[in-house]
């Protein structure tokens, strides 16, 4: 009898689960279950709009919902539209791979005047369930982080609104960073830049710009005895040293808005009040032994800025139904295998991606966890749900007046945005409310 298994999320971990489980030699089909009228997560409302390139995936991961044994369910809400109980009436296996949207916090006074970096990505990708409205009237901003989202969030503040249309963003986010005042961007890294995490490409683009000088300051950009040693363990990153150490003293060339990047400063406060914020306050850092971590030396700094983003990292959110580690902020897990607050796996409920890991890693390393995972299911799971047809599925939302946005619903939509994006001589621009999306996919 054929196994039958629900995937909850449809971004590339979700997708990639679904990939491995069809080419092994089980009988298997699959139900991925999508909060959002559209799929592929992250890839689609988590990768800035200028990389087009990391976009390309998708290609790739459209292939596997082609697949006939792959059904995309989109426009279900897990925990609202479908609990985890229902699930097991309908499916042997269900595995969780629902990502991380939210953002990791800094711990410091003021903090809650601050904005988070993956609020301001959901707004420029357009995601449809959050305003259509950001607040840009700064002249120098503060981004607090060294991975490729905290250069992505300082990109996209500095490019004018302009160069931006060339990707597809609609209309409401060009008229957004069109009316920006920003100037200044400063990017701001606890640790010195032989640990900064970009990788290299994304450093090197930041630069192509005709609008934006990248500015990297010296004081701070020490590299040590350790962070030597760091180095030639990580190509990737003696690479992005390199790049940095050429633009170290650079002379400006007088661009109208300029990016610049600080190490050795750790954030200690966002000083401000209800009218707005005033300064980013730092102290500078060194790293006193071989284990990278860092400690203040008393020296502070105050940056007059009118915004701080915090770009630390992202964070997983607990779902109904399903135990959560709050610290950690992942489904506690052996390997894949959902534990109870016993320790003990829960039959048949399985994780992968960030939300089994935590958010690490570039979107490629999902595979290794999603066969991980797989395998697991693979070995445990029997045939064992009760209502095992397609239809009853189908039926089930259809009682609750769920409209499920299937792969064909995304195909039309697919064609809509390309369509709009022809007539802009773009290669698509992205409707931007979740209405709009299901008119287009009907």
């Amino acid at each position: 009898m054929s196994l039958r298994v629900a995937i909850v999320g449809g971004g590339p971990a979700g997708i990639y689960a679904a990939d491995i489980l069809t080419k092994s030699e089980a009988d298997v089909s699959v139900d991925i279950l999508e909060r959002l009228p559209a799929p592929f997560g992250l890839v689609r409302y988590g990768v800035a709009p200028d990389h087009p390139r990391i976009k390309e995936i998708v290609k790739a991961l459209q292939r596997v919902l082609a697949k006939p044994e792959v059904r995309f369910l989109g426009n279900i809400d897990f925990g609202v539209d479908v609990k985890l109980e229902d699930l097991r009436e309908f499916y042997d296996a269900v595995i969780v791979a629902t990502g991380a949207m939210a953002d990791r916090d800094l711990g410091i006074p003021g903090e809650e005047l601050s904005f988070g970096a993956a609020d301001f990505v959901s707004w420029y990708d357009a995601h449809p369930d959050v305003p259509q409205t950001w607040p840009l009237q700064a002249k120098s901003v503060a981004v607090v982080g060294v991975g490729n989202v905290a250069l992505d969030v300082a990109r996209v503040l500095a490019k004018t609104g302009d160069e931006m249309l060339v990707t597809d963003i609609p209309a409401h986010v060009h008229e957004g960073l069109k009316a920006k005042t920003i100037t200044d961007v400063h990017v701001f890294a606890r640790r010195g830049p032989a640990y900064a995490k970009f990788s290299p490409l994304e450093l090197r683009e930041l630069n192509h710009s005709p609008n934006v000088e990248v500015i990297v300051h010296p004081e701070g950009f020490d590299v040590d005895e350790h962070g030597m040693a760091h180095i030639a363990k990580h190509k990737a990153q003696k690479m992005v040293l390199d790049t940095l150490a050429n633009w170290v003293g650079r002379d400006p060339v007088g661009k109208p808005h300029r990016i610049h990047l600080h190490f050795c400063e750790a954030p200690t406060e966002i000083l401000g009040d209800q009218n707005g914020v005033t300064a980013l306050r730092t102290e500078r850092t060194h790293s006193p032994n071989a284990d990278g971590n860092v400690e203040g030396t008393g020296e502070f700094t105050d940056w007059e800025v009118q915004q701080v983003y915090r770009a630390i990292g992202y964070r997983s959110s607990a779902l109904p139904g399903l135990p959560f580690d709050d610290r950690a902020a992942v489904i506690p897990n052996d390997e894949g295998r959902v534990l109870d607050l016993d320790g003990a796996p829960i039959p048949g409920t399985y994780v992968t991606g960030w939300i089994k890991r935590g958010p690490v890693g570039l979107i490629g390393h999902t595979k290794s966890d999603a066969a991980q995972t797989v395998a697991h299911l693979l070995e445990e799971t029997t045939a064992t749900a009760p209502s095992r047809d397609a239809t009853d599925v189908d039926a089930y939302f259809a009682d609750r007046g769920v409209e499920v946005a299937t792969y064909d619903y995304w195909e039309r939509l697919d064609q809509h945005e390309i369509a709009l994006g022809e007539a802009q001589d773009r290669l698509r621009v992205k409707v931007a409310t979740r209405e709009e999306m299901l008119a287009a996919g009907r």
